[in-house]
C-alpha cells in the first residue's frame, strides 16, 4: 500500500478500508494545526490507487467502506472523485460506500448536481473539520471561511443526501473567549444535521504557527478548566439529535453520548470532573499528549 506521510482517521472509521488518493492538505494555513507539517499536498498517481485496489481485493478484506486518506482528499475534483468512485465500485464490488476528510470549502466548489452524482456513486458520511461556528475564531485560525458558509454548504449536502459528521475544536478560541466560542458554534451546529460531533480538545504541538503564537505573547490559551466549561456550555446548548464522540487522546473528559437524551448526564459527569481534578493535574495530562 502506498502511504505517503501522516495518516489519520476518526476512530468511527476502524472498520473502514483506508485507500491513499491524496497526502498532505490543500490549505495547510490553520495557525493550530500540526497534523501535515512537512508533506506538500499530492494526488496519488492512477498508477498507485489501481495498485493499492488490486491490494485491497484479499478476500479477508470484507470491509463494507472506504475511507480515502489525506487532510481533505474531497477537495479534490469532481472529475477525479467521480473517477476514484468508479475504480473503487470496478476493483471492490461489495463496498457501499465511500468517505474521507473535508473542508467547507471542499464542498462550495461543487455543484449541486455534482454533489448528487457523487452521493449517487457511494460518497456518504464525510468528516468535516469545521472545528468552531465562531466567525472571530475562523478569521483568526485562517480557516478561509465563514460561519454563514458552514451553514450554506452543510444545507447543499443534505439536498444531495450525502451525510457528513462534523469536529468541534474545544478550546480554539483562547482564554476568556470560550463562553463566545461555545454560544456561537451551538447556534451554527443546530442548523446542521451531522450524524456526530467529534470533540477534539486543542493541544498545541511545537510544529503548529500558534506554538509561536503562544510564546510570542499573542495567543493565551484556554486552561484545561475552562475547556471543561466550554464544553459544558456547548453541549447545553446543542438542541439537534446527534451524538457527541469525546473519547479520543486530547479529551480530559473522554465520553460518547446521544443527544438530547443523555445530555444531562453529561453535564454532570463532566461538573463532576471540575469538582475532581484540579488545573495541575488536568494541565500536566494535556502536556503528555505527544501525537492525536
Amino acid at each position: 500500500m502506498h502511504f505517503t506521510g501522516q495518516v489519520w482517521r476518526p476512530s468511527f472509521e476502524a472498520d473502514s478500508l483506508l485507500l491513499q488518493v491524496t497526502s498532505g492538505c490543500m490549505h495547510n494555513k490553520c495557525k493550530f494545526c500540526s497534523l501535515y507539517k512537512g508533506t506538500p499536498f499530492r494526488m496519488s498517481p492512477e498508477v498507485e490507487i489501481d495498485m493499492d485496489l488490486i491490494e485491497l481485493k484479499k478476500p479477508f478484506l470484507k470491509a463494507k467502506r472506504v475511507f480515502l486518506t489525506g487532510a481533505n482528499p474531497i477537495g479534490l475534483s469532481f472529475y477525479k472523485l467521480k473517477t476514484i468512485g468508479e475504480k473503487i465500485k470496478s476493483f471492490l464490488p461489495h463496498i457501499e460506500s465511500v468517505g474521507g476528510f473535508a473542508r467547507i470549502s471542499d464542498i462550495k466548489n461543487k455543484t449541486q448536481d455534482e454533489l448528487s452524482k457523487l452521493y449517487s456513486i457511494g460518497y456518504n458520511y464525510i468528516s468535516i473539520g469545521t472545528e468552531t461556528g465562531d466567525d472571530i475564531t475562523l478569521a483568526y485560525m485562517n480557516k478561509g471561511y465563514t460561519a454563514s458558509d458552514i451553514v450554506e454548504q452543510l444545507h447543499r449536502l443534505d439536498n444531495a443526501g450525502i451525510k457528513y459528521h462534523l469536529t468541534y475544536l474545544n478550546g480554539l478560541s483562547g482564554s476568556g473567549n470560550t463562553e463566545r466560542n461555545a454560544l456561537e458554534s451551538a447556534k451554527i451546529f443546530n442548523k446542521s444535521n451531522p450524524q456526530s460531533i467529534n470533540i477534539v480538545g486543542l493541544t498545541i504541538f511545537p510544529e503548529s504557527e500558534l506554538y509561536k503564537e503562544v510564546n510570542a505573547g499573542k495567543y493565551i490559551p484556554a486552561s484545561e478548566t475552562e475547556k471543561l466549561y466550554e464544553l459544558q456550555n456547548f453541549i447545553k446548548n446543542i438542541d439537534i439529535t446527534t451524538t457527541i464522540n469525546a473519547n479520543t487522546v486530547s479529551n480530559t473528559a473522554p465520553f460518547v453520548a446521544k443527544l438530547p437524551k443523555d445530555k444531562d448526564d453529561v453535564l454532570e459527569a463532566l461538573q463532576g470532573i471540575i469538582n475532581r481534578f484540579d488545573e495541575g493535574i488536568l494541565s500536566n495530562y494535556r502536556n503528555s499528549i505527544v501525537s492525536l
